[in-house]
Formats: C-alpha cells, structure tokens, sequence
C-alpha cells in the first residue's frame, strides 16, 4: 500500500502531536525533485521506508533520513548540500546509512570483515542508522522477484548473515521473522515450498483448532474477569524449518507448529493467566520461561509456556502486556525516544551494551576471520541467564563459563580468577552456566589467565582479554628469547649485539622490516619471523655476496616446491593443517610454528582461529608450482549393484587418484562412502563433485572439514 505525505504526517502526530514537522516536508520536496528525475521506482521506496519509521514510532529526523537514505549513495546530492539545509545530525545519519549499504557477503572474507567494523561503528555511532536499513532491506526483500536468480540469492544470503540477525539482537521479531521467512525462501526454494505447503494442507483443521482453543481461553479469562487480546497463528516457516533440522524430524513430528499470544493489561495478570493455564493444561516444565522476571538483553519480556492442549496437542502460549507486545515488535526502537533533544535512556543503553563492547574489542583482532567469528558468536547468541552475589542478573551466551561471567563483571577480575562458587559449591573454571545460578567469583592477585582458557571461554570479551593478555607476555618472552638469539649469533661473528644495537643501523634494519620499534624486531626474532642471521647480514655484508649466498641458493634448489608463498620469505619449511586440509583456491593463513616452519590452515579453521595472532604471517598460492593435494570427501548413496565402481570411474575419469576408502552403513540402509582422494585445487575438486552427483543413487557428496 502506498504511502501519502498527509498519511506520514497523520502517522507522526499519532505518537507524538508537537512534532515539527519541516524538515520531514523538505525532505519529502527534495525527494521527490531528485528521485522523479529517472521516472524509477525509488521514489515510492524511499516514501515506503519513511512510513515504516513512522510504524516503528521513530523520531523526525530519522523519517527525514528515510525519505533521502539512497541520494547520497546515488550521488544525487552532495554532503555540503545536506549540511546546509538539514544540519549535521541528518548529514552524519545519511553517512552512517551509507556505510551500511556497502556491506556485501560477495566480497572476499577481508573486506567484508573491514565492512563489518566500519558497519558496528556506524550503529554505535547512532543506531538509529540501523532502523533504517532494516526497513529499507525488509522492503527490498519483498520486491525481488524481478532479479535475476542469482542476485536473489546474493540479497537473500546477505541478509541472513547479518541483517535478520541484528533485527533479533535487537528486538525487532516482527522484521526479523520476515526478513528470514523471505531469506529462506530465495535460499532454500524446495524446502520453503515444501513447509508452506504443508502449512496450507492443514490450514483448515488448524485454524477450527486455533478457534477452539482461544474460545476455552477466552470463557476461561471471562470467568476471572481478565480483559485481553488472543491471537493464534503457525510459526514462521523459517523456525520450523530450523526445528526440523535441529531435532532432526520430519515434517510430521514437529508438534508445536502453533503458537498463541495473550496480551493483558498488568503484570501481575501475566502471572495469573500462566497459573490458568496450567490448570487447564499440562505444561511441559522445561519449556516454561520467565523473561519479565529475567528480560533478554533486547529488553524483550514475555512469560512462554509449552502445554498439552485440547487432543493433547502441544501448543506455544506467550503471555505478555500490551507495552511488552509493542517491545517484542519494534524492539530498542519501543525505547527510543522520538522527541528530539532528549538522550537515550539507560535502559535502551543496556540493549545494545553488545554493540559497543564488539566495537570496543574489535581493535584487538588483527585477523579477519577472527573477526567475523566473534560478529557471528555476538550476532547469533542463546543466552543464558545468572545472578550476581549481588542480585544483578547478567546475560552471557549459552555455555559460557563463569570465567566469562568473571570478565563480564571487570577485566581485572577476569584475569585473577581462581575459582568461582556456583550456588554456593565450587566448581571448575570450564563449568557451563545455566540460567538462574548464583555466581561467586573467587580471585587471587598472583593469578592470571591461561591459554588453554581459550579453549572454553565463550563470550568477545573474554576471548579479546585473555589474548590480550598472553600477547604481552609473549611479546615479553620473545623479546628476551630474540636478544638472547641475536647474541649468541653476533658473538660467533666476533661482534658485540649490545654495543651495534645503539647503532645507526640498527634503525635502519627496523625500517627495513617495518616494525614499529626495535624491541617489536628484536621480538620477532624471538617469535621466529625475522632470523637473526637477517639481521647480521647488515653488519656483514661480505657475506652476502659469497658463501651464505651460495648456501642459500643451493637450499633454496632443494627446497620442495609445496604451492604456497610465504609473505617475505622464501626458504621455510611449509605444512598443512591436517585439521583443515587446505587446497588451492581456499582463503588461507600461515602461523608460525616452534621448529617446524609455517603450518597453513584455512582462514576459517578453528584451529587456527585458537592460535595468538603474533604467530600469524601472510601466505598465498604459488599457481606456478601446482601439486596434487588429498582432501576427503564423504558420498552418501543407496546401494545397488555396480555403483561403487561407477564412482571410482568418475574419480580416475576426471584425473584424479582415490587414496582410502571407508564405508559406513546406516540402519536404514543408506551407506556413506568416505574417499581420501588427490585433486589439483577446489576448482578440481568442484568438478569432480559434480560429476559424482550425477550419478544415479547419489543422495549427496560434500568435502569433509570444509
């Protein structure tokens, strides 16, 4: 339905009657100038998107910024022009909107991650920015079907990697169901057609039910003299999509497709509607969740309880009032306040706490993948909820340790703890809290953190701490192991370290490397990244043109070419991480290992992702020397006669070697074949793949530690 500026405006003074509403005008004449020039439909987007502000209860100059969000990304008008006429706030909104509409998940796992950072600095900065682009993606979600395939899908993965999630994170469930629902359904085309039509072959028996179950509620809420809206609907097909996945069910078996809402007027009739309930229905204890005593850290708030109802059917219940209902639609923007002038709350302050730790903590990741790892453990939590000794509840992510409570409550204290109480008992530092335990912290000043921490530790902050804290040490062991080093080398060559190293060329040699300081090269030597034969070589350059020359080229010939470059250095032994088995084509990373040179793993390798980022070196595919590399791929497939040496043909057929074989045969019948085989890189891989695919009674092929 299209919009009208009088309709905006009515929309406006709903919410807030002494709005000014000049510059929403001048906006609105503005736009309509400049977007009208090209006779497009940008026009009616830009207005759709201010209407979608104004349902959400935004402030004036957000609407504004709606009605202008693409001009400037368009270059239709310019910064200086915005300034002039609307002021700085509009102008740095506008910018901030800008920035988001750069992300892209087509870019390569660097940029995006670059993306990323500008993008939360942009929401931290002012997150109403972040409002606005989720109304405008939820609208260009809905106007895809015109795109070509390809482009639907870009739009759609996009937005299921950040977009829907930031709208959860932040409260926005009525944005964030749809932008998945929509998502899911340029994704997964079969699977979402199958789940909707499954959800329209019921719909008539569902909907007789949903009809007698809010009739029972309704007599029985008559009866205490409650006042209160019922709704009943089916989940959104995303979520019961998710449940067949995680539970591993059919269609069929997934019981709890629908779900009701009762809006009431207080809280304490929230409590007395749940009491109702559960004497009408048997409830299922462990799904009965109490988020008004313990909000979400979004502020959502909301009694949940999963019943049997009528023909022992299992149905959701959500209980909440009307102020809780407008927060689990529109989110922090329910808190936001739309007069100008006025500072954000404390309340709406806590809600995206996250954001700003993220953004404060991001300056200590210093590789990419790193990086997008904690965005996507911040942007897709299952928190739990504990208590301070205090009675302040803190949120954490699910399985958290009470080493991450620790750091949550201070990094100091995060880095001294020994132990930590559990409802009174001591349990071990990698203990998994549950919502509802009272957590003690105990601490020593001697204490401090450990690295095999990183290994259970859940949440960015305490990740970044605990790094932050083994960076320095090291930092300071290396620098004592690379003086030591550097010594013993200078003294065989008859030189005095100590004395050279207040040298001019000492300097120079920093330069050169392009480190900081000379205690940062001297540490490197320590770390193994700089040798100190490199750095004697410029207090004897003699050598250079005789017999270490020689020696390094006859090493160099003998060196076994393995496919990969190492940033700066060209004579190093080169592994590859068993855990991830790279190929040629995979987005990789080299860390520095204690005698035995560089292992290679794949940027997003667990692994490599655990190891401290002062080990971390550049290294990229040598496409001049080409090898055979083995990766294990698993092919699952219903057995007949002849089909095992039809896959072995199409391996040898697309030249590639079968290394091993093991099989595994499911109860029903199924068999997964595992294959260790040799491929070139993953453009041949790839191919040989979808050659197996094609096979008959192939269910499925995938690259294992992918």
């Amino acid at each position: 339905m299209e919009i009208t500026l009088n309709a905006l405006i009515q929309k406006i003074f709903e919410y807030y009657p002494d709005a000014d509403i000049t510059q929403i005008k001048e906006a609105y004449e503005l736009a309509i100038q400049l977007y009208k020039q090209d006779e497009s439909d940008d026009f009616t987007h830009a207005l759709t998107i201010a209407g979608g502000l104004a349902r959400m209860r935004l402030d004036v100059e957000s609407i504004a910024a709606g009605l202008l969000h693409d001009l400037m990304e368009k270059n239709r008008i310019s910064s200086e022009a915005v300034k002039k006429k609307f002021g700085d706030n509009l102008l740095q909104l506008l910018e901030g909107v800008t920035q988001l509409n750069s992300i892209s998940t087509r870019d390569s796992k660097k940029n995006q991650a670059e993306k990323l950072r500008r993008m939360f600095l942009a929401i931290a900065n002012d997150i109403r920015v972040v409002f606005i682009k989720l109304i405008d993606r939820l609208h260009t979600m809905r106007n895809i079907d015109n795109r070509k395939k390809k482009q639907q899908q870009s739009y759609a993965q996009e937005t299921m990697d950040i977009y829907a999630p930031i709208a959860s994170r932040l409260g926005i469930y009525t944005i964030k169901k749809e932008l998945e629902d929509l998502s899911f359904r340029y994704l997964f085309p079969d699977k979402y057609s199958m789940i909707n039509k499954y959800i329209r072959s019921g719909s008539d028996d569902r909907e007789n039910y949903v009809t007698r179950v809010k009739n029972i509620l309704h007599k029985k809420m008559a009866k205490v003299n409650i006042k209160c809206q019922i709704l009943g609907r089916h989940k959104h097909l995303f979520s019961i999509y998710q449940k067949m996945i995680q539970q591993n069910l059919p269609f069929e078996e997934i019981y709890d497709i629908v779900a009701f809402r009762i809006i009431v007027d207080t809280v304490s009739q929230c409590y007395e509607v749940l009491g109702i309930i559960h004497e009408t229905w048997k409830p299922i204890p462990v799904k009965i969740k109490d988020y008004i005593a313990a909000p979400k850290p979004n502020m959502y708030q909301s009694l949940h309880t999963t019943v049997y109802g009528p023909n022992k059917q299992r149905i959701e219940i959500q209980i909440r009032t009307w102020a809780m209902d407008r927060v689990a639609k529109t989110g922090v923007a329910a808190h936001w306040s739309y007069k100008e002038g006025k500072s954000i709350d404390k309340q709406t302050e806590k809600t995206f706490a996250w954001l700003q730790d993220l953004v404060e903590n991001q300056k200590t990741f210093t590789d990419s993948g790193e990086f997008l790892e904690h965005v996507k453990i911040d942007l897709f939590p299952n928190d739990v909820y504990v208590f301070t000794p205090n009675g302040d509840v803190i949120s954490l992510p699910q399985g958290a340790t009470s080493i991450d409570f620790a750091y949550a409550i201070h990094t100091e204290v995060g880095n001294r703890c020994v132990g930590a109480k559990i409802n009174g008992t001591m349990r071990p530092l990698k203990y998994q809290l549950k919502t509802g335990d009272h957590v003690e912290v105990i601490t020593a000043k001697n204490q401090h953190p450990g690295k095999n921490w990183l290994n259970f530790v859940k949440t960015v902050k305490a990740k970044s701490k605990i790094r932050q804290w083994i960076k320095s040490q090291e930092h300071d062991r290396s620098l004592s192991l690379g003086r030591e080093m550097c010594e013993r080398e200078f003294q065989k060559n008859k030189l005095s370290f100590s004395k050279e190293l207040k040298s001019d060329i000492f300097e120079q040699i920093r330069k050169d490397f392009k480190y900081k300081t000379i205690d940062d090269l001297i540490a490197a030597v320590g770390y193994g990244k700089v040798t100190p034969r490199q750095i004697l070589r410029y207090f004897k350059p003699h050598q250079n043109k005789n017999s270490t020359v020689r020696k390094f080229i006859q090493k160099l010939k003998r060196r076994p070419k393995t496919g990969v470059r190492v940033e700066g250095i060209d004579d190093i032994l080169i592994r590859f991480g068993k855990c991830c088995k790279p190929l040629p084509g995979d987005d990789v990373i080299g860390y520095i290992t204690n005698g035995f040179g560089v292992t290679v793993h794949k940027t997003s390798c667990i692994n490599g992702i655990k190891m401290s980022p002062e080990r971390q070196i550049e290294v990229e595919w040598d496409t001049e020397h080409s090898g055979n590399f083995p990766v294990e791929i698993s092919v699952l497939v219903s057995d007949r006669m002849g089909l095992l040496a039809d896959i072995s043909t199409e391996i040898s057929k697309n030249n590639s070697n079968i290394v091993s074989l093991q099989m595994h045969t499911f109860p029903e019948g199924d068999i997964c074949n595992r294959f260790v085989i040799t491929v070139q890189n993953t453009q041949h891989l790839e191919k040989i793949i979808k050659a197996i695919e094609k096979i008959r009674n192939v269910k499925r092929v995938k690259r294992e530690n992918k």
